[in-house]
This record gives structure tokens, sequence and C-alpha cells, in this order.
């Protein structure tokens, strides 16, 4: 493929609602492009972007795929991102390196909530929207209802472009309503110009009229011709609508079949004229060193500066970094330096991406995307520069991952293993977390979604070969105490040769602090101040494990006030035992209770969903403690929950919200477990330890 300038290069990302035809859609592109040999079909496990075994197996898109193609003397780099909520950090990796957000719908199922979401992320990052209605020769497909469905839904700037004259429950003929020319498609996806447009009644005239609307929008001038009841010229309508979709005011509706490849390069032909181009979108913000703003032009002259906006990870091959030159141009001559970690990066090849093909390029230049392999050191979201001009553009906004599992080994001994995959999944997709917490002992991973961390399960084993389970994880509860103690704690040990002598006088109060407070009030040289350290000690060790359920124990003052030694006997181990003694005895003297901890959850649903939410959460023993709108329209519940009640309600959101319903949970404080909780925790920490 030749080399082409920002000019005559298209970045279009698929996106919407999955099963509605996106990868599909963009293999009809390349097959009709000729940069595919055949027509990829999703059933038959043959696509070029939908090439990971993940994504054969389960049929449909788990990563973001690029593959660029040559129309009409450009090149449209397809970034073809997943549909399912579960992999919605695709859709951001895809949207930071495009410029166009094709958002596909499809023509049986209509608007669903992934085309709403695939709007309102791309209306976010401002980028043009166009609209393609995929699946009209369907025999269940419903064009114009989806048509008005979504004017309704996206206002006055959805704009018809080509539309299907349905016959006999045969959509083969396509009319352009810029040209006003129809054209009739044979069962081999040939097009031909029909010589009359077919009679569509009203329809077609109110259609033309709706793309008059929109086009008077685009300026002062073609509003007032339009109220005139004047006509527009062909070129007006086309350098009007070409403005529109370019500045966002008008969306465009295409459709068309993909499995048919019929009304393609009609869609193929109009987005090389009307989709902004890479240079059309120039003038991207970064940041300095001195944290200044810098605009940066796209400029294959211009100081090198490219983001990258994917990694993919494997262990035989190593890092792939998929990046999008915003200026200058990448080579392996061109020395980069990653803002993030400050060193230069060593590019020893640069490659163009084509699915899972790779083909070496001499340079990928402004406007252009291209990959780097075995970046080391370099993640998703980093900036490369050329050191004469060091600046940072903007990364990549991943949501955040709501839901998550603890993670354990089939096998013992590969905890190691388990952890430094996923470590690796990490690295490929930021969506995925991994924590190894200390106090449960347990490896936690979080993800978007059940599906998600299937695919990570998946994936450990195909790619890294190791098999694990996935349990709900344990909660991280707490022991405290409720009144005061006052006890003895004496170790005494005698059994030939020297002795064990260690004696103390400790109580025990409630405190503010979320560990042990430690105070001395001995009197006398009752204990000597050598041995005040290792009673300490002896305490700390002790809250690690409460007498309740085994949880570290907060919330207490100790303080030592008497005791007694031995002048040979004693040493710091006795007092430590003598401390640790004392502990054992005083804490369940001083109405030990157990601690749950406690979330604050920020719930953002449609306004139907409020009662939902709030009822779940009264389930789930919370309290709401307010309610307010944001800037969306979006109801925003606030309350308090018990984190013990929060494993699975990520699921809960997005089945009652259909997906669209989004929640963040932090750690708040800790609060006293009901009764019957309690019990239950502390039966349950009983049986796991009698195991």
């Amino acid at each position: 493929m030749k080399q082409y300038d920002a000019k005559h290069i298209l970045n279009i990302a698929m996106a919407g609602h999955s099963g509605a035809g996106k990868t599909s859609v963009a293999e009809a592109m390349l097959y009709l492009s000729k940069a595919s040999d055949r027509l990829g079909k999703i059933s038959d496990g043959n696509t070029q972007l939908d090439f990971d075994s993940e994504e054969i197996k389960r049929g449909v898109s788990v990563l973001t795929a690029v593959a660029p193609l040559e129309w009409k003397n450009a090149k449209i780099n397809i970034i073809d991102t997943p549909g399912l909520f579960d992999f919605e950090g695709g859709v951001y990796e895809g949207y930071r390196a495009a410029e166009t957000a094709v958002v596909v719908v499809s023509a049986k199922d209509g608007i669903n909530v992934g085309t709403e979401k695939a709007v309102k992320a791309a209306t976010k990052e401002n980028l043009t929207k166009i609209f393609f209605v995929n699946g009209v020769c369907d025999e269940n497909a419903r064009f114009y209802r989806v048509l008005e469905d979504l004017k309704h839904t996206f206002g006055p700037s959805v704009c018809p472009v080509i539309v299907p004259y349905i016959e006999n429950g045969e959509a083969n003929t396509y009319i352009n309503l810029f040209e006003y020319k129809a054209y009739k498609y044979d069962k081999s996806g040939k097009a031909t110009p029909v010589d009359m447009l077919p009679d569509m009644g009203n329809r077609l005239e109110g259609l033309r009229e709706a793309i008059k609307e929109a086009v008077a929008e685009t300026s002062e001038e073609l509003m007032e011709k339009f109220f005139d009841g004047e006509e527009f010229t062909p070129e007006e309508i086309i350098t009007g609508v070409s403005k529109g979709v370019k500045d966002g005011t008008l969306c465009p509706v295409f459709c068309g079949d993909a499995a048919s490849t019929f009304a393609i390069d009609q869609f193929m032909n109009s987005l090389v004229w009307l989709a902004p181009t890479a240079y059309d979108k120039s003038g991207e913000v970064g940041v300095d060193v001195n944290g200044d703003e810098l605009e940066i032009a796209v400029n294959e002259q211009g100081a090198t500066s490219a983001i990258i906006f994917k990694t993919v990870a494997d262990p035989f091959v190593g890092k792939l970094s998929y990046f999008k030159v915003i200026s200058g141009k990448v080579s392996t001559e061109t020395p980069l330096v990653n803002m993030r970690t400050g060193n230069q990066e060593r590019i020893t090849k640069v490659l163009t991406i084509r699915g899972k093909k790779q083909e070496d390029a001499s340079a990928v230049t402004a406007g252009d995307i291209g990959a780097i392999p075995k970046l080391t050191n370099a993640n998703t979201g980093d900036t490369l520069c050329s050191p004469t001009r060091r600046v940072i553009l903007k990364g990549v906004d991943y949501p955040l991952p709501s839901y998550s599992m603890a993670v354990y080994p089939k096998k013992k001994g590969e905890e190691d293993k388990v952890a430094q995959g996923i470590n690796r999944l990490c690295e490929e997709d930021p969506t995925i977390k991994f924590v190894n917490n200390s106090e449960t002992k347990e490896m936690v991973v979080s993800g978007m979604g059940e599906q998600h961390l299937d695919v990570v399960v998946s994936k450990l084993k195909s790619k890294f070969n190791v098999e694990v389970e996935l349990k709900q994880p344990k909660v991280a509860y707490r022991e405290t105490i409720r009144s005061k103690s006052d006890v003895q704690g004496r170790h005494k040990k005698q059994s030939g040769g020297a002795g064990q002598f260690g004696d103390v006088w400790i109580k025990f109060e409630p405190c503010d602090s979320d560990s042990l407070e430690f105070d001395i009030a001995v009197v006398g040289g009752s204990v000597p101040k050598q041995f005040y350290p290792a009673v300490e000690k002896g305490l700390r060790e002790s809250i690690k494990h409460g007498p309740l359920a085994g949880y570290p124990v907060v919330g207490v003052k100790a303080t030592l006030y008497d005791g007694s030694s031995h002048p040979v006997d004693s040493n710091e181990m006795a007092f430590k035992m003598a401390a640790q003694i004392a502990f054992k005895n005083g804490i369940p003297q001083a109405k030990p209770t157990l601690l749950e901890p406690i979330g604050s959850l920020k719930a953002t649903v449609p306004d139907a969903n409020m009662g939902d939410i709030m009822g779940e959460v009264n389930k789930r023993r919370g309290r709401v403690l307010g309610m307010s709108m944001d800037d969306d329209g979006m109801q925003v519940v606030e309350a308090e929950v018990p984190m013990a009640e929060m494993a699975d309600f990520s699921i809960y959101m997005r089945q009652v919200t259909q997906g669209r319903g989004s929640f963040t949970f932090d750690f708040e404080r800790y609060e006293d477990a009901p009764s019957q909780v309690a019990q239950k925790v502390i039966e349950a920490a009983k049986a796991e330890a009698g195991e």
C-alpha cells in the first residue's frame, strides 16, 4: 500500500450495539476495496478483524482491531471496536485514534443501548457521527421505522443519505438522495443505475425535504434561501451536507446489507468526501514540560508526536503497541522519548496492521496508524515524541471496572504464574485491574462484567497455560471492643537450664485508632524499661487475629501499668509471650464485636430506574443518602451499603438499566455488623479454620 498524506487519510471507528453488524460492514468494505480476497463471515470464523481465538469461539468482537483499505484515492483505516459492554474499553481505544465514529444500527432490532452509548461517547470525544443501518435485506428489517427512531432519539441533525426501495419484500434498489439517483444490485453485489427513480409516493419528496432542512441549518445564507422557498443547487446540497457532517451539526444516515454487500460501495464513496480527514481534524492540544498547553498541527514535516492507543501482550511474540501519529513521522530512524518514563524508546521496526497480519513499513506519517513491536516499557496512553519538542498528549479515558472476583489456581504452587499472566493481560486491557490482597490472602481481579472475567480465565489457559477458578472475594472484616478489661498476662517456663518469666498487667479499652494504641503507666520499675518494646511487639502481633473470627483487631488502647520480673529468667521473649496471654484473656472480656466495611455508592441511572435502585439498596442493608440529577438528565442515587452485599451489584445494575446505568463504589468506614450477620461470619470463619 502506498503512503498517503493526512489530507487523504480517514480514521473510522466502527461502533454500536453488539450484533448490529459492525465487523460485517467492515469486512464488506475490505472485500469491495480488494483489501481482502474473500468476504469474511463471523459464522465461518474467517474474518480479518475478529481473528482472536476468543472472538472466533464466541462469535463477537472482544478486542479493537485495525485494517486499512484504499478507496477513491484515499486511505481508510477501519478501527473495529467491540459492542458488548464488558469490552467497552475497546471503544475508547478506537475513538482515541479516530476522527469519525460510524455507528452501526441493526435494520431489524433498531436503536439499542449500545447505539446510545456509542453516540454519547463519540459526542464526548468530539468525533463526527455517521449512522449505517445494516441488514436491510433481512425479511424482518424495518429501515424507515429505524430512521424515524434515529431522528426522534438524536434530533433533527439526523439526515438520510441512502435509502432503500423495498419491493415484494426485497431491498435490491437503493436511492442516493444527494444524486437523486437509484441503483439496483444483483446477487453478485454489482450495482446498475436505474433509469427512473422508483415510485415511492410522497416518501421520497419527504426525505429530500429532510435533507434540505438539514442543509439549511449549516449557514444563514442557505437558511434564508430555504425560507424563501428557493431550490438548492446540487452543489449547495453537497457542500452544505459536507460542512455540516464535518463540524458535527449533521449526522448522515446510510444503509445497506453487509452480507450481500448491497450499497456498501455507495457508503464508501460518500465517506471519502463526507467524513473528515486526519488533516481536517488537526489541531490537537497537548501539554508541554512546563504544563502549558501546546497546539499540535497534523504536519508530516513537524516534530514527531504520537499516542499509543492500544497494546497487545503476547507471551510468545511480546508487546505490540498500536499508535497514531499526530505530527511528524515514526520510523526506525526517528528518536522518540516516552513522556511517561522520560526514557528514549528503541524503535527496531515499524509495522502497518491489517487484523492479525503485519507488514513492515519504512515510516508511518502524520494522521496515520501503525504499530511498534517490543516496546517493553510502553503502555496504552503513553505519548511518544521527539526529544526536541516534548509534549504529553491526551491518553485513553477508560471506564472503571465494576465486577471483582478472587482468582484461585487449580494447581497448588501456580500463584506466581497466575499473577504474571494477569499482569500481562492488564497491559493489554487497562479495564482489568489486579490486586494481591495481603489481608484476605486472595488474588482479586476486577473487570467490566462476567463475560470480561470469563475471557480473562480463558486467556490465562490458552496464552499462559494456567487454569484458574473464580470465587466471590472474601470481605475484609475487622474486630474491636466496646468495653474495658483489666487482666494479667503471666508467662513462666521452667524446664532445666535457663527459664522464662514475664508478668504484665494490662488495661484494654476502646479508642478511635484504626490499629492499636499502646501506652505505658508503670511505676516503681515493676516492669523493666528494656521489656516495654517486647510487650508492645507481642500486642501488635496479637491484634492481627481477633478472638471472634480471626480478623484484625482495631480501635484498642492497651495500657501497661504493672507486672513483675525475674533477675535471671526474664527476657524479651518472655514478656512478648506474657503480653499475648494478656491479649488473649483480656479482649474477650471487653465485649468484642465484629465490624463490617461500609462503602459509598454513587449510582447513575435513568429516571425510570431510580425506584428500582433505591429498593435494591434497601434490600442490601444500605441507606439512601440523597438523589440529584446530572448534566445528561440521569438520576444520581447516593447511598452507603455494606461491602459484603455488593458482590453482584454490577450484574443487577446492568440488568435493570439494560446497560445504561453506571456506578462507583468506594470504601467509606467500618461499622458494627448486625448480630445475625456477625454470627454467620463467625461460623464461616470457624468452619474454614476447622478445614
